[in-house]
């Protein structure tokens, strides 16, 4: 049955007959601001045309300029994966044809479909996560990120000043859902205090800017957007606001560690530290390992308190939001305690 919120190009894109590929298996998953669409051997990722203050896809060419932001980027990491930009056109004889003649209504990012039951979450979920799992992802990252681009523009966003602006943005979004999903006043004080006073430690930062550690990274790296198949692929990097891929690489491994962190799996959260520090002789790093390992958690709960929040979302997926949100405030709550 057709699904008539949907723009009318997303539903032409959920019949086999628009694609020049066998299509079996179509099925379409929303986010926040995106359709992607897996058909076949494909996906195909298309931006909704939203504004959230912090990424801006309100304009054909805006989603044009970011869907090859997107391709490049993610190539970094995934040269493989990302294929490249397609066009959904409307030929004189009407319809919504990709990479058809006509007008160009839409833009979108064509990917190659990676294995389910080899995503991470799947393997966490499955207890078929290994150590030498951990091991590969150490081995990409610590070359990707010796590879990433660094520079005086990029220094900027490492200072204590400009972390400040992600970090302390957190507590000003969250502060009105005090007493919701384990976010209690008391934890609240806490959080934003151990921030506070770590932020003016202005110093630490300035030498993680000098041990050119501050780099483009990937901005959004935790299991839900890596897969361990044939080799190691971490896709979906961050390519609509710069403020959150350039950062401390510190920052950026904090998020995989803490989601390792947060599913029980301890042992491979330390064998990823310690592994990452032997391989990139990065010793400042638990240094400020903590701090960012509770601002990531803190986002995760942020995020789970806005979709509770959101009225069209089900009773149930309300219920596992605020019961998420207070599993990671209590994580934030236990990195800001030691």
């Amino acid at each position: 049955m057709t699904n008539t919120h949907l723009p009318p190009f997303v539903q032409a894109l959920l019949q086999p007959e628009c694609y020049a590929h066998p299509a079996v298996d179509i099925r379409l998953v929303q986010t926040h601001i995106s359709y992607v669409i897996l058909a076949g051997a494909y996906v195909y990722k298309f931006k909704k045309p939203v504004n959230f203050g912090f990424l801006d896809f309100t304009t054909l060419e805006k989603r044009r300029f970011y869907c090859h932001q997107e391709l490049m980027l993610n190539r970094r990491l995934c040269p493989d994966i990302y294929l490249g930009v397609v066009t959904v056109t409307v030929p004189p004889q009407g319809g919504w044809v990709l990479e058809g003649t006509g007008e160009v209504v839409e833009y979108g990012v064509q990917m190659v479909r990676m294995p389910e039951e080899r995503m991470m979450p799947q393997l966490i979920a499955s207890g078929g996560l290994q150590p030498e799992h951990i091991d590969g992802l150490v081995e990409v990252l610590a070359d990707f990120y010796q590879r990433a681009e660094s520079g005086e523009k990029i220094n900027q966003f490492g200072t204590a000043a400009a972390v400040g602006v992600n970090v302390l943005e957190n507590f000003s979004q969250i502060e009105p859902f005090i007493g919701q999903g384990g976010l209690t006043k008391d934890r609240f004080r806490l959080l934003s205090a151990y921030a506070r006073q770590f932020l003016a430690r202005k110093e630490l930062f300035a030498q993680r800017i000098q041990g050119r550690f501050i780099r483009d990274c990937h901005g959004d790296l935790y299991s839900a957007n890596i897969c361990l198949a044939d080799k190691v692929y971490i896709y979906d990097c961050i390519e609509f606001n710069e403020r959150f891929r350039y950062c401390d690489v510190a920052s950026d491994v904090a998020f995989l560690v803490m989601d390792l962190d947060f599913h029980g799996l301890e042992t491979m959260s330390r064998q990823f530290i310690d592994t990452f520090i032997s391989r990139t002789a990065d010793s400042g790093l638990m240094e400020v390992m903590d701090f960012y390992k509770c601002y990531r958690a803190v986002v995760r709960g942020k995020i789970r308190l806005f979709t509770a929040n959101d009225p069209t979302v089900t009773e149930s997926v309300r219920a596992d939001c605020f019961l998420k949100a207070a599993q990671y405030f209590q994580l934030a709550a236990r990195y800001a305690a030691t």
